[in-house]
């Protein structure tokens, strides 16, 4: 298993610290050796959260502070009232599932909505088939998450793209390159950094501040609708990312390890103050080597991981062997870009519904009480998303 990465060259300035620390002190080599032996157990085992969130100015990635359960309460909503029009006045074509639901929950059936990867599907490999070409040349706005998520689907929208369309990516504009992570499936040496800036709810909002200002550009008459939409889920947003620092908060801190199959919540990891101590997907999306897995059950057993965790999209009997093997428990609900009731209850086929899915399940299997996030509203703001097409695989 790959090590994270980010963080090789602030554990040299630790280790440069504690040396200097020595130089000053004038001590013996007896006390020298010990010294270095304390510098080496900090450099290595100090949290990688502890470095990124020293060393990151934006709030977002900033551990979050539990709150008192008593004053948590969802405020008062009021419904956006969509201004007349006999037919959607956009074309937007959107990738991964929880872009197209916020998308939705800000243009709701202002707008028309193509979800072109599949629910379902590995976003990280998806090849567009042909025929999606002729969506996207139709396409006014074409919403992608970039960051090399879906780098197919963005050369075939770049070459398809018709007069006065747009692309816009909006992991791209919410996080400088200073802030991006790189780490277990997604080290600094491929170039590619972890794209799942969605799975923080922080950045989610800011995701859906950029829909609400392109899709107001594109459509000045809408604004108002775009805007109070906007402001109804930024407050869900914000009461959901407060629920979730509680949820994580009641785990015992002895407890708060995550070791999942996808490398989904590193920026979720970073907010709520939960070590990210592996994921067990090879940079290359294949299965992890036999000495890969001997070296994680090695790992797991050492750390007192109580649970580990699977992915929807990504089933996998190698970790159902692992956590066998390391004696503890398996979990295979987690998801990161497949979404909730996507047959029967279209109302909550919602990135809310999955946060509060995912966090439910996290913080229940790792001994902690996931109550706080009853009161979040998880419903789609524009009633039940079926107007949605969507690809087939």
């Amino acid at each position: 298993m790959e090590q994270k990465s980010g963080n090789i060259q602030l554990q040299f300035v630790a280790a440069a610290i504690c040396c200097i620390d020595w130089l000053c002190s004038g001590v013996d080599l007896m006390k020298l050796s010990r010294v270095l032996v304390l510098c080496l157990i900090v450099t290595l085992f100090l949290p990688f959260n502890s470095f990124v969130n020293a060393q990151s100015s934006n709030p977002t990635l900033q551990r979050c502070t539990p709150s008192s359960a008593a004053t948590m309460s969802a405020a008062p909503e009021t419904q956006a009232v969509m201004p007349m029009t006999s037919a959607p006045v956009l074309y937007v074509v959107t990738t991964v599932a929880p872009l197209t639901n916020l998308t939705f929950n800000i243009g709701g059936k202002r707008i028309k909505i193509h979800g072109l990867i599949p629910e379902g599907t590995d976003s990280h490999t998806f090849e567009p088939k042909p025929s999606a070409a002729a969506l996207i040349s139709q396409a006014d706005l074409i919403f992608l998450n970039g960051l090399h998520l879906e780098e197919p689907t963005r050369k075939l929208a770049q070459a398809n793209l018709k007069s006065g369309a747009e692309i816009v990516e909006l992991g791209t504009q919410t996080l400088t390159d200073a802030d991006l992570i790189y780490d277990f499936s997604f080290p600094k040496d491929k170039g590619d950094p972890n794209p799942h800036l969605w799975m923080n709810p922080l950045l989610a909002m800011n995701y859906a501040r950029i829909i609400r200002d392109t899709l107001t550009k594109r459509d000045p008459a809408g604004a108002a609708f775009y805007a109070a939409n906007f402001d109804t889920l930024s407050a869900r947003l914000q009461l959901l990312d407060q629920a979730i620092c509680d949820s994580i908060a009641s785990i015992p801190a002895k407890s708060r390890k995550l070791l999942t199959y996808h490398d989904s919540f590193a920026y979720f990891a970073l907010r709520y103050g939960i070590d990210v101590i592996g994921a067990i997907q090879p940079a290359d999306f294949a299965e992890p080597s036999a000495q890969e897995v001997a070296r994680l059950i090695d790992q797991i057993k050492a750390e007192g991981v109580p649970a580990i965790f699977g992915s929807e999209v990504f089933p996998s009997p190698v970790i159902a062997q692992i956590g066998k093997e390391a004696g503890v428990k398996y979990v295979a609900t987690l998801a990161d870009d497949d979404l909730p009731n996507q047959t029967n209850d279209r109302l909550h086929h919602s990135y809310l519904q999955l946060m509060v899915n995912d966090v439910t399940t996290m913080t229940q299997s790792l001994g902690g009480d996931p109550s706080a996030l009853k009161i979040v509203p998880t419903d789609n703001l524009n009633g039940p998303d079926d107007t949605i097409e969507s690809s087939t695989p």
